[in-house]
């Protein structure tokens, strides 16, 4: 969910130009970002950081009962209490409801907020053997208690506190580790999340996401290996003559490969 809202927000907004930027919270009611350039939104654990040229970033946090939400700049959006962040330009405005945390800080300040979490599950760093080495730190822990320790992992969240889970059958010897997971509140596009946990490691094998309307999305991961000194040659890709390319914030400058 985190995830996915941090991608919404990065299409809409980076590198463009803010337009309009509205805090609905005391300490920042004279905050104004407006010419500042967006060049990036990104989520580490359920933090969500969009970052400018300026230096600053825009910290919000969904908590309980947060959203964003992403509409046409030219689209009317009804007033509501509820708002506490907007931001816009000339093609989107982002509105944040009832967001749990809205900061403006530097973003080298920004370790201070996430660099006690651990490795992050959809994050660009994630690196499967720390997040192993810090589980297996305390073999004794019950797993449910050690993932939902951000130092471990993070982004996974409190899933006593935001789920009903509840194994799809019952753990016997040998087997991986099967949950179904129930949003206690709303999650908008979350209806279910079905995980296959590896028993040993602790991987996530497989991950089921299914909306409101019955849609699944279904991710699976198999022949997970580590450190196997991957040329970045492997991720490299030159487009034919004639493609136009739209360069992202922090993509390789126009000439180069595309990553």
């Amino acid at each position: 969910m985190v995830w996915y809202t941090a991608r919404r927000l990065h299409e809409a907004l980076a590198g463009r130009a803010l337009t309009r930027s509205d805090f609905r919270v005391p300490r920042l009611a004279t905050a104004d970002l407006t010419g500042d350039v967006v060049t990036e939104t990104a989520s580490r654990g359920k933090h969500l950081l969009t970052r400018t040229t300026s230096g600053l970033t825009v910290h919000t946090h969904l908590r309980m009962d947060g959203s964003w939400r992403v509409r046409p700049a030219a689209e009317q959006v009804k007033d509501s209490h509820r708002i506490r962040l907007v931001l816009a330009n000339d093609d989107w405005q982002a509105v944040g409801y009832q967001l749990g945390v809205v900061e403006l800080i530097r973003t080298s300040e920004e370790p201070q907020l996430t660099g006690h979490l651990g490795p992050d599950l959809l994050g660009p760093d994630w690196d499967c053997a720390e997040a192993v080495r810090r589980l297996s730190a305390e073999p004794g822990r019950p797993i449910g208690e050690a993932l939902l320790d951000q130092r471990n992992l993070a982004g996974i969240g409190n899933l006593k506190r935001d789920f009903q889970a509840r194994f799809v059958t019952e753990p016997s010897p040998g087997t991986d580790y099967s949950l179904e997971l129930t949003p206690l509140e709303s999650q908008g596009s979350l209806e279910k999340l079905f995980l296959l946990v590896d028993r040993k490691h602790f991987y996530i094998l497989q991950a089921r996401i299914q909306d409101p309307m019955g849609n699944v999305t279904q991710i699976s991961f198999s022949k997970i290996q580590f450190d196997n000194k991957l040329s970045d040659s492997l991720f490299t890709f030159t487009p034919p003559k004639g493609v136009e390319v739209f360069h992202m914030p922090g993509s390789t400058p126009a000439g180069g490969p595309e990553k």
